[in-house]
């Protein structure tokens, strides 16, 4: 039985609150409780993207920024990081000022479900582990799709469940008991019981590319990363 929504406006009013309450610990915490693995997986995100200089990128459910500085690492492009809490886009901007890129990386509170954005202005759209907190998956997929360029990719990092046996009862036991203890003792304890719960009521592989081909994305795919912990979703306008 489970403890909290996965689906509606309620979850995403729970989902705001609780960014809004751990954004100062979530950098260190999303280190920590990956052991650091985080940061690979972002590269293989922007690896995916194929960016070219002077592109646009909008990076949905943008947190701190990470996945933005990832990418200005690498390439010469803008980008818009739009987050729905409002203490993630305050760190986020303040991140970008310390690293000397808020002429490249700026910050709007926003819902991934509504863009304020015109249609197809983005070369890219990127989200990591930011769609499982999502109220409504079809509506934002829409939304993805209708900002981004004829040609542009979406790429989403998501949580998935191993498909090995035995690394699916290691990820089980880590994700369920472990992850929940060192996450209460830093920040709000529900946040931490929350984040397993929500990869077990995600949509799986398969649903993901059904929902991206659906919304008119050509060649949905999917390439497992780390004995397949973690998913990365790619498809084309």
């Amino acid at each position: 039985m489970n403890e909290f929504l996965h689906r509606g406006d309620n979850k995403k009013k729970f989902v705001q609150k609780m960014f809004d309450d751990i954004s100062g610990k979530y950098d260190f915490l999303n280190h920590l409780l990956s052991l650091g693995i985080d940061l690979y997986w972002r590269r293989m995100l922007v690896k995916r993207l194929k960016l070219k200089n002077n592109q646009s990128v909008l990076d949905v459910a943008t947190g701190t920024g990470d996945v933005g500085f990832a990418i200005l690492k690498h390439h010469n492009v803008k980008i818009i990081g739009l987050d729905y809490s409002f203490n993630m886009v305050k760190h986020a901007r303040q991140k970008s000022i310390n690293k000397k890129v808020n002429d490249k990386f700026s910050f709007v509170q926003g819902d991934g479900e509504n863009l304020p954005f015109e249609d197809n202005v983005f070369d890219a759209l990127t989200i990591s582990y930011g769609f499982r907190n999502i109220g409504h998956f079809e509506q934002a997929m829409s939304e993805f799709f209708r900002v981004l360029k004829p040609g542009g990719i979406c790429a989403i990092l998501e949580f998935q469940e191993p498909e090995s046996k035995i690394f699916k009862s290691i990820y089980q036991f880590y994700f369920k008991y472990i992850l929940p203890r060192i996450g209460a003792f830093f920040a709000r304890s529900d946040a931490y019981r929350y984040l397993p719960e929500s990869v077990q009521n995600f949509l799986n592989r398969k649903e993901m590319l059904k929902l991206m081909a659906s919304k008119g994305f050509n060649n949905p795919q999917y390439e497992d990363l780390t004995f397949g912990v973690t998913s990365l979703f790619s498809a084309i306008k």
